[in-house]
C-alpha cells in the first residue's frame, strides 16, 4: 500500500487532476461494455448473437484509447488523432450494421436478442460520439460531432428496414445521450486546461515575487550605500589631507568614517531583512549636516511636526527622495548649494530639492546629468529615478526632475493625502500649518509678511555652522 500511495502524493496537482480525468474516461469504456455486453451473458449467446458481446468489447477498448489519445492532444503531447477519430466512427457504424442485422434477421426468434441487439446500436453509437468531442476544439465541433452521429444513426437504420418510428426514437436517444457524454467530456477537458493554467499562473506569480524582490534589494542597497559610500570617501580624502598636514583633526574624521561603516553593515543587514524604512525627519537633518561637511549651503524649508506628521508609507517614500537626491548631488554634481522644502498644499505633500551643480551640459529628462542634479540615471548609468519613482507609485506618487530658471537643477516629489491622513496632519502640525496659511494669505493681498518664528512657529536654527537657516514653507 506503501507504493501506490507515495505514487500518488509525488504527482502534482494538475497530474493528479489528468490522472482522474483520464480513468473517468477510461471507466466510460468499462460503462458502455456494461450496459451493452453483458445482457448476452443472460442466455443470449446463441446464433449470430455470439459475436455482438465481442464486438462491444473491442469497440469499448478502442473509445478508451481514443479518448487517451485525445487527451494527449489537448495537452499539446500528441498531434490531433484524426485518423483514429474516423477508424471510431468507421467502426461504430459497423458494430451499428451488425447489431441492427442481427436484431432483425438474426435473433432466431428471441425477443431478448433483439432487444440486447438493438441497446448494442444505441449505447455504441452514443460512446462513440461522446468519445469524439473530445478530439475536436470549440462548442460548434462538438456539436457538429453529435449531430452527425444522430444522422448517422438514421442513415443506417432506415436502410436495413427498421420502422420510422423506432429510427426516430433510436435518433433522439443518442442525441440526447450523446450531448450528456459530449458536454462531460468538453467540461473535463475544460477543467483539466483550467487546473494546468492556474498552476502555471501560480508558478509565474512565484517567479515575478523573485524578481521584484531582487529588484527591492537592489534598489534598497542602491539607496542604501550611495550616500554612506559617499560620505565615506569624502571623509577619509578629507582625513588624508588632515593626515597630511599633521592635524589631529584626521582621528575624529576616520573615527566617523569607523561609525558610518557600522551604520552600513545595519542598514544593509535591516536591507536583507525586509524590514529598511527611511525616516523622513532623520534623512532631512541627514542630508543637511552631510551636505554641509562637504562645503555646499543647504537650506531645508519645512514646519516642524509637518515631516513626523505624515504617514510611515509617505515618510519612507519621501525619505528615499532626500536619501538618493543627496547622493547624487555629491557624487555627480558641482553643487554650490542647496536647498530642500517640504510643504503641504491641496491635499498634496509635496518634496522639492533644488541644487546648482547640474552643469550646463546636461539634460533635463536625466537621462545625462539629471543624476547630477538630483536623483536620476546619469552618465554613470544609474538607476536612481526609476527606483524612486518605482516608491512613490506604491503611495501614488509621482516624481518630476528637469532644470529650472537659472540652470538651477530640481526634482518634485508630490504625494496625495487621504482626508483622515490630512486631518491627522492637522492635528500634529496645526499651528505651523496655520501659520503659513495665514502668512500666505497676507503675501496675497500685499501686506508684509510677519516674522517667520513668531507668526508661523518655524524655528530658524544654523545648518552646521554655516549659517543657513531653517526656514518654513508649508502652505495649507
Amino acid at each position: 500500500m506503501g507504493r501506490p500511495a507515495g505514487w500518488w502524493r509525488r504527482k502534482s496537482t494538475p497530474a493528479k487532476v489528468e490522472t482522474y480525468t483520464r480513468w473517468s474516461f477510461h471507466f466510460f469504456a468499462v460503462a458502455e461494455f456494461t450496459s451493452a455486453g453483458v445482457p448476452f451473458g443472460s442466455g443470449v449467446w446463441t446464433g449470430a448473437g455470439l459475436w455482438l458481446p465481442v464486438l462491444v468489447v473491442g469497440h469499448s477498448a478502442l473509445c478508451a484509447v481514443t479518448a487517451s489519445r485525445a487527451l494527449d492532444w489537448t495537452r499539446g503531447r500528441r498531434p490531433q488523432p484524426v485518423r483514429l477519430l474516423w477508424t471510431l466512427a468507421a467502426a461504430s457504424a459497423a458494430v451499428g450494421v451488425v447489431a441492427l442485422w442481427v436484431a432483425e434477421h438474426g435473433s432466431g426468434g428471441h425477443e431478448s436478442v433483439e432487444t440486447a441487439a438493438g441497446g448494442v446500436f444505441g449505447v455504441t453509437t452514443i460512446f462513440a460520439a461522446g468519445n469524439t468531442t473530445l478530439g475536436v476544439r470549440g462548442g460548434r465541433r462538438a456539436t457538429a460531432v453529435v449531430v452527425g452521429y444522430t444522422l448517422g444513426t438514421g442513415a443506417v437504420a432506415l436502410p436495413l428496414g427498421l420502422p420510422v418510428a423506432a429510427v426516430l426514437v433510436s435518433m433522439v436517444a443518442v442525441l440526447v445521450g450523446g450531448a450528456f457524454i459530449s458536454g462531460t467530456s468538453v467540461f473535463s477537458v475544460w477543467l483539466l486546461n483550467a487546473v494546468y493554467e492556474l498552476d502555471e499562473a501560480r508558478e509565474t506569480r512565484a517567479r515575478l515575487a523573485v524578481a521584484e524582490e531582487r529588484l527591492r534589494f537592489g534598489r534598497d542597497l542602491h539607496d542604501v550605500m550611495g550616500r554612506n559610500l559617499a560620505v565615506i570617501a569624502l571623509k577619509s580624502e578629507l582625513a588624508v589631507q588632515l593626515a597630511r598636514r599633521g592635524r589631529p583633526e584626521a582621528v575624529e574624521q576616520m573615527i566617523e568614517v569607523q561609525r558610518i561603516a557600522q551604520e552600513s553593515q545595519r542598514e544593509v543587514r535591516d536591507v536583507v531583512r525586509g524590514y529598511r524604512e527611511a525616516d523622513l525627519g532623520v534623512e532631512l537633518s541627514g542630508a543637511q549636516g552631510v551636505l554641509t561637511a562637504a562645503g555646499i549651503e543647504c537650506e531645508i524649508r519645512t514646519s516642524p511636526g509637518v515631516a513626523d506628521g505624515l504617514p510611515a508609507q509617505v515618510q519612507s517614500a519621501l525619505g528615499w527622495v532626500v536619501r538618493e537626491t543627496t547622493t547624487n548631488v555629491l557624487r555627480h554634481g558641482d553643487a554650490g548649494r542647496c536647498s530642500v522644502g517640504l510643504r503641504v498644499t491641496g491635499g498634496h505633500v509635496v518634496l522639492t530639492v533644488e541644487n546648482d551643480g547640474a552643469g550646463a551640459g546636461m539634460g533635463a529628462d536625466g537621462a545625462t546629468g539629471g543624476v547630477a542634479g538630483g536623483g536620476g540615471a546619469g552618465p554613470r548609468g544609474g538607476s536612481g529615478l526609476t527606483g524612486l519613482r518605482e516608491r512613490l507609485a506604491g503611495v501614488d506618487g509621482t516624481l518630476e526632475a528637469g532644470f529650472a530658471e537659472g540652470g538651477v537643477f530640481r526634482v518634485v516629489a508630490e504625494v496625495p493625502l487621504g482626508e483622515a491622513e490630512e486631518r491627522a496632519l492637522w492635528g500634529v502640525a496645526g499651528g505651523s500649518l496655520r501659520g503659513a496659511a495665514d502668512g500666505s494669505r497676507r503675501e496675497a493681498a500685499g501686506a508684509p509678511p510677519a516674522d517667520t518664528a513668531g507668526e508661523s512657529g518655524v524655528v530658524e536654527k544654523g545648518a552646521g555652522g554655516s549659517g543657513t537657516g531653517v526656514v518654513g514653507e508649508v502652505s495649507a
